[in-house]
């Protein structure tokens, strides 16, 4: 006579919990695996490149975020950048979700964000990181000033700042901005005594050296020299810095940014310590991690230094 089989409570129990255990077990290693294979959201940087200036390889406003735009893109990085050009966008959806804004154009009165800086202000205030190089470190006094002060950390001001052409040697700093970038030297017009927050508050100097007594001997004006500079430069034998990183204060939004016054010869860019510091700078103030041997990147072709360059 067959006997039914029968299963003790006590195995079921343990049975229930064995399948639970595995159950559980393969769904979070299936949502780690899925996380580890996800691949990391691209961070958007917009390049605001300026309309054309100056003499043919100065101020290549387009070829210059072209370039730089495109090595950052090849980088292997989570980004994606992309350039408009002649000036702030009309469209200004462009700027939807940028992580960054780099701006390389002419400064002054025609500086592109003059018109904008209630939009650049806001941006600041919602953590995008904002990028200026050469002439677009440049606005006037006063709204301008005080907004680039807040979203910048520093700018030129009139009657303060300098702008002559001189070779500058640079003691790299370290900061994450400086991973895999040399000590150098190059010429250009390395704009210095820079107004900056009050008590450098949130900035790093990134390059800075003393410059030379001849780049202070055209008579004074509003860029060519003051009793403030001179008095910095000749008498206290003050570096100056004419590139910083910038860490915003809490109340300001919190973000990063940075400010770089080279850049006024568009050949400059096959430097590479040169070009890897301002790639570093653009990615650091996008939030990501600077690898640590700098951004990936390659000394540019002839063919692509000549790319894009404005008809002057």
């Amino acid at each position: 006579m067959n006997r039914p089989f029968r299963v003790s409570s006590s195995l079921l129990v343990t049975f229930a919990c064995a399948v639970t255990a595995l159950i559980l077990f393969m769904m979070t290693g299936g949502e780690r695996a899925v996380a580890q294979d996800k691949p990391a959201a691209k961070k958007k940087i917009v390049f605001v490149a300026g309309k054309p200036s100056h003499k043919p390889g100065e101020h290549e406003h387009r070829a210059g975020c072209m370039l730089l735009a495109d090595q950052i893109n090849k980088s292997g990085l989570p980004v994606e950048a992309v350039v408009v050009t002649d000036g702030w966008p009309a469209d200004k959806s462009v700027f939807d979700g940028a992580a960054a804004v780099v701006i390389y154009a002419d400064g002054g009165g025609r500086h592109p964000a003059m018109q904008q800086l209630a939009d650049l202000r806001k941006m600041a205030e919602a953590g995008v990181g904002v990028g200026c190089i050469h002439y677009a470190v440049e606005v006037p006094k006063g709204d301008g000033g005080n907004t680039f002060l807040d979203v910048l950390g520093g700018y030129f001001e009139t009657d303060w700042s300098v702008n002559p052409h001189w070779d500058a040697k640079f003691k790299i700093a370290t900061h994450e901005v400086t991973k895999g970038v040399k000590d150098f030297g190059i010429r250009d017009e390395w704009y210095y005594h820079m107004r900056f927050r009050k008590n450098m508050e949130g900035v790093t100097p990134i390059l800075s050296d003393l410059p030379s007594a001849e780049t202070l001997s055209r008579p004074d004006g509003t860029h060519s020299g003051n009793p403030h500079v001179r008095a910095s430069v000749l008498e206290r034998k003050e570096p100056q810095h004419v590139m910083w990183a910038y860490e915003r204060p809490a109340a300001l939004g919190g973000g990063r940014a940075f400010g770089f016054t080279g850049g006024h010869f568009h050949k400059n860019w096959a430097q590479d310590d040169q070009r890897k510091v301002v790639l570093n700078s653009i990615a650091w103030i996008a939030g990501l991690p600077v690898p640590d041997g700098g951004v990936p990147n390659k000394t540019p072709t002839d063919e692509e230094m000549t790319a894009n360059l404005d008809k002057k």
